[in-house]
């Protein structure tokens, strides 16, 4: 299987920042496998590093600390994605700048100095963290701005990065549904190693990935198992649906009933990077065989 990651042609095209007419890059990228050969969709909305100036110079945090909110190099790992048959879908704007895991407009009024609309959801679980659809502070709880914004800026993000980023990813899963009457979604993200603790029956246990399918109701258990199965077979410990059972994108996409499937898998970053530089380190080559791995044995399940 080594053989087989690191010799992988680019069986792949990339449509991404084409313009759209104006010379503004689209906020997202997209890798197509040259023919679709498996009803799978992968998606990494977390791993985008192109911060805009405006918003670098507006944090009161230096570059590193705001890239601590970022699902660094995810992308990366699932890159072999295309290659076998499957699209990738790839955030270009930094998490820190905006949340495509939430509802459109899931946003602390705290942060803002005018009032909110009433359709913005200001009671969630991830607004009173301070980690909305535009976050208060990064993953580390440090505070990103130190003065309060405008609602239009918000909106603004919204409609520019977020609404272009979910239609491509339901263009992407209503167009696999089409092809081969049923999709699976795979929503790519990393945990931080602190949030890895998993307690267990016996003991407090470090855990390399955390499948979550919302409890059963964004993806078939028998898909569940099926990747879990694969993980263990490497040798890697996984959890399902604790500490992580899937966010806003599994919970909006995944309808089971109708064959659309979508399963979130969190990845240990200690496994592939240095946490406080943002650097991968020796182990990133293998974890990315491993995935690629699991890519494969996806590509043979029988839905």
């Amino acid at each position: 299987m080594d053989q087989l990651v690191t010799s992988l042609s680019k069986n792949w095209t990339s449509k991404q920042a084409d313009t759209e007419g104006n010379n503004n890059p689209l906020p997202f990228e997209i890798l197509y496998p040259k023919h679709q050969t498996v009803p799978l969709v992968f998606a990494s909305p977390h791993s985008g590093r192109d911060y805009p100036a405006h918003f670098v110079e507006a944090s009161r945090l230096d570059p590193l600390m705001l890239r601590r909110s970022e699902d660094s190099f995810v992308d990366d790992l699932f890159s072999n994605a295309p290659a076998l048959g499957a699209p990738l879908l790839k955030a270009r704007f930094p998490r820190a700048y905006l949340d495509p895991n939430r509802e459109a407009f899931e946003l602390d009024p705290a942060m803002f100095d005018d009032p909110l609309p009433d359709y913005v959801n200001t009671n969630s679980v991830k607004v009173s963290a301070g980690l909305g659809t535009v976050a208060r502070v990064v993953t580390n709880g440090e505070e990103i701005y130190g003065h309060k914004l405008k609602f239009m800026e918000a909106k603004r993000r919204v409609e520019n990065a977020y609404f272009p980023y979910h239609a491509a990813l339901k263009r992407l899963i209503e167009d696999t549904k089409c092809r081969f009457g049923t999709c699976l979604l795979i929503d790519c993200h990393s945990m931080p190693s602190s949030g890895s603790l998993v307690e267990d029956d016996y003991d407090d246990r470090r855990v390399d990935i955390v499948l979550g399918n919302n409890h059963g109701t964004s993806c078939a258990p028998e898909i569940l198992s099926y990747v879990n199965d694969s993980l263990r077979r490497q040798g890697m410990a996984v959890f399902c649906n604790n500490p992580y059972s899937g966010g806003y994108t599994t919970r909006h996409y995944g309808q089971p009933d109708e064959d659309i499937h979508a399963l979130q898998v969190e990845i240990n970053r200690s496994l592939y990077m240095e946490e406080k530089t943002i650097e991968r380190h020796g182990g990133f080559l293998e974890l990315c065989n491993r995935i690629t791995r699991l890519i494969v044995d996806l590509s043979k399940f029988q839905f």
